[in-house]
């Protein structure tokens, strides 16, 4: 089998530029900021519950 009959990886061909590497990389960063933010959010709600229902 010849090389060109297998089939290349999305990307492969060319090296990403900086800016696409670095606006890849924001993005994946962004998105981890959001899920990290949701998941403090959700715990910060239940402890503001249990706080209060210890002050009742």
């Amino acid at each position: 089998m010849s090389e060109e009959t297998v089939p290349l990886a999305a990307g492969a061909g060319q090296p990403k530029g900086l800016l696409q590497q670095m606006e890849e990389l924001m993005a994946a960063l962004n998105a981890d900021l959001s899920a990290l933010d949701a998941d403090l959010q959700s715990a910060g709600g239940s402890e503001r519950r249990v706080g209060a229902e210890e002050r009742d």
